[in-house]
């Protein structure tokens, strides 16, 4: 099985071999796209032959609601166009929070690709071990890519209120504690405040350290004190289908199999005034 993350000095040793392919999969938290352009940012600097990863403009627009997962054709054909083939191994980074790359990795195995990985330590831990970045755009031959979309990776609206309501499955929302308690306002405007009623809430950054994951016994330990019972099927939610992939990757890493994603998650639910909320 193709290791969760691969360390810089692996990539570095690794990276001329023709089946190794690195996406720079970064991207802005909400409320920060006013003040940065993530777009002139990965000009400014990424991994050598590296083709930016764009999960915004790889999401679906035809949908009311941010990133949810794309048509399998659409996602093959902007695939090919990045000159990403499918059957190589393919290592996504971030920044370094390990915000975005998380869910990098979760596309890609869920439209068929098997060998998929993160750099630990994202862009931030490339740059301090002393290896080279580039600058400007990537432009690389055609890429071969044919999408199979897994659907069962993914919870409806309806899936998640009929499981909210009847239990079978764990909710768990990686938000911050103070949005899942609603004591402030959501990122995204117009959205309520609040969380999924009998949801769970692990904040993604809690799993993260230095942009990789916690060692696997801290990371138990949290489950643990949310009331996560790792031997029962989980549906990760969070703002937008992003950071609950951080959530699905901790839950991986400790061999749980039965995780979802709730890819509408709160700016879905929290736009309806329809659907039950707790405070």
């Amino acid at each position: 099985m193709t290791a969760i993350f691969v360390s810089a000095d692996w990539l570095k040793e690794h990276y001329t071999e023709e089946t190794l392919q690195v996406l720079d999969a970064r991207m802005l938290p909400p409320g920060q796209e006013a003040v940065r352009d993530v777009q002139a940012e990965y000009l400014a600097g990424h991994l050598p032959n590296a083709p930016f990863f764009d999960i915004e403009a790889l999401s679906d627009h035809t949908s009311a609601y941010p990133h949810m997962m794309p048509r399998a054709e659409s996602f093959a054909v902007a695939m090919r166009e990045l000159g990403v083939s499918q059957d190589k191994h393919l290592v996504v980074y971030d920044e370094g929070n390990l915000f975005s790359a998380p869910r990098a990795w979760w596309m890609l195995r869920a439209f068929g690709c098997e060998n998929v990985s993160i750099l630990a330590g994202g862009l931030q831990g490339w740059k301090a071990a002393g290896f080279d970045v580039a600058t400007g755009p990537v432009s690389l031959p055609e890429g071969e890519f044919e999408a199979t979309y897994d659907g069962a990776q993914v919870k409806r609206l309806t899936d998640v209120l009929l499981i909210s309501h009847e239990g079978g499955a764990q909710i768990v929302d990686a938000r911050a504690a103070n949005r899942f308690n609603a004591e402030v306002d959501e990122p995204r405007p117009g959205l309520l405040r609040g969380h999924i009623p009998n949801s769970l809430n692990v904040p993604w950054n809690s799993l993260v350290v230095n942009g990789e994951l916690k060692p696997a016994a801290e990371l138990r330990d949290l489950f643990a004190q949310a009331g996560v019972k790792l031997d029962q099927p989980v549906i990760a939610s969070c703002g937008s289908g992003v950071t609950a992939v951080v959530v699905i990757l901790a839950l991986t890493s400790l061999g749980v199999r039965d995780v979802t994603l709730y890819d509408g998650s709160w700016g879905e639910w929290g736009s309806r005034d329809d659907l039950p909320i707790e405070k």
